[in-house]
């Protein structure tokens, strides 16, 4: 799997061009490895789904956040969270 993080998509101009140059560079290379992208919002979040990855990392998102974005991706691609959660969280 490989994971682009936040300075990757930001240094791309988006996830949407990021996720392109790495299925780009993998089709190139001949590997075949899944996609994991690292979201800090919904907009970054619906990017991520539009483009096709098969994983999404909720980063540091609030809790309400975090409920809005697992709603919106609705089952599509696996989800991971990250930053911020204590166990009165996910409770």
């Amino acid at each position: 799997m490989i994971m682009l993080k936040d300075n990757h998509h930001d240094f791309c101009g988006g996830i949407a061009l990021a996720v392109q140059r790495t299925k780009a560079y993998l089709k190139a290379k001949g590997k075949d490895l899944k996609i994991e992208v690292e979201t800090r919002n919904l907009k970054e979040v619906e990017d991520a789904l539009a483009a096709g990855v098969d994983r999404i990392m909720l980063d540091n998102m609030s809790l309400e956040e975090m409920r809005k974005a697992v709603s919106l991706i609705g089952g599509r691609c696996e989800t991971e969270a990250s930053g911020g959660i204590i166990k009165e969280t996910l409770l």
